[in-house]
């Protein structure tokens, strides 16, 4: 019945529309309707019965800027834009357990639909830091290496950093299998098709997935939903932090994600910086990371790798997120051409 009452309240009795009047690139314009940055819309295919779903990105020179979540196909001149009145949220809820979903909620394995009886903004405002708790409660990886070298406290934020093949996702897998939580939440994001079958049947196994959700996005969808299945596996965790559970958040990589978002802000016209990361991707990055920890009653402990190029540590992203999370661990190369597991 809650979220019927949330519906309604939410509901925009006006129609406001607006009329595609340029297509470029990843971005479409459009003259209206009245929207705001971040609100979803629906523009018109000239397709029988087709909408295509599109987020309000920016407002330029009286302009609505729109980066679609899907393919444009039969999007014309003057085709009709229709602002929904909300902003992106996530679906969220007990069913999600055991599931692979896509950055939309829904459902990429072969189980049953999804009846989800709860929502969670995407983009939340930051917690109070006085409402976070202190970290005193070791935490058990079941990577041995890490419980007895690198111990984690609960509510802690890691980072995993290295170059390409140096085993980040396998250790990743391992610590979903094998940690102490009650739910694990696991984002792939940008991740080649043929890897998330890979990592969900080997690295996670069957007894991993049962205790866990799983959001993908792989790396051929468009750089918005690549960016939503983070947050939205943010929201996933922060659900279950809400109703006591203690979580434990993976995600596969940050390098991705903020590749991502460079992809939305050079398409709308932000100056590159280093190595062409847009300002937007250096203010998301907290945006994201900060969503961790412990507050009352539930907790997050997050696991974020980052994608350094020639094991470069020093690489922008690599160096903005130690900045911001409480730790971070290495992985090392000829630890690996030898073949030891985590390196």
């Amino acid at each position: 019945m809650n979220r019927y009452l949330q519906a309604v309240r939410r509901a925009d009795l006006t129609r406001r529309v607006g009329h595609v009047s340029e297509y470029h690139g990843l971005i479409v314009e459009s003259v209206g309707p009245d929207v705001f940055v971040g609100e979803l819309c629906e523009v018109h295919s000239s397709e029988p019965a087709r909408t295509v779903s599109a987020e309000v990105i920016g407002i330029r020179n009286g302009r609505v800027l729109l980066m679609p979540y899907e393919d444009l196909r039969g999007i014309t001149y003057g085709a009709e834009v229709v602002g929904t009145g909300e902003s992106a949220r996530a679906q969220v809820g007990d069913a999600l357990l055991g599931r692979i979903v896509d950055a939309f909620g829904a459902p990429l394995d072969s189980g049953p639909p999804l009846r989800l009886s709860a929502e969670r903004p995407l983009y939340p405002n930051p917690i109070n830091p006085l409402a976070r708790t202190r970290i005193d409660t070791v935490l058990e990886t079941g990577v041995r290496v890490i419980d007895t070298m690198l111990t984690i406290g609960r509510g802690q934020r890691v980072a995993v950093i290295s170059g390409s093949g140096v085993g980040k996702s396998t250790l990743l897998g391992m610590i979903a299998r094998n940690m102490n939580a009650d739910v694990n939440v696991i984002a792939l994001v940008g991740e080649r098709g043929r890897e998330v079958r890979h990592f969900i049947e080997d690295s996670l196994g069957p007894e991993g997935l049962k205790r866990s959700v799983v959001v993908v996005a792989t790396s051929d969808q468009p750089a918005l939903v690549r960016r939503r299945a983070a947050f939205a596996a943010h929201a996933t965790a922060e659900y279950f932090r809400t109703r006591g559970r203690h979580v434990v958040l993976t995600m596969d990589s940050v390098t991705r994600f903020a590749a991502a978002q460079r992809e939305i802000g050079l398409a709308i016209g932000e100056p590159p910086t280093a190595r062409g990361y847009t300002p937007m991707v250096f203010a998301s990055l907290p945006r994201l990371l900060e969503r961790g920890g412990v507050t009352e009653g539930g907790s997050i402990t997050a696991f974020y790798t980052v994608l350094v190029e020639a094991d470069d540590l020093d690489d922008p992203i690599s160096d903005s997120v130690r900045a911001i999370v409480d730790g971070h661990i290495a992985l090392d190369r000829e630890l690996a051409n030898r073949g030891r597991h985590p390196a």
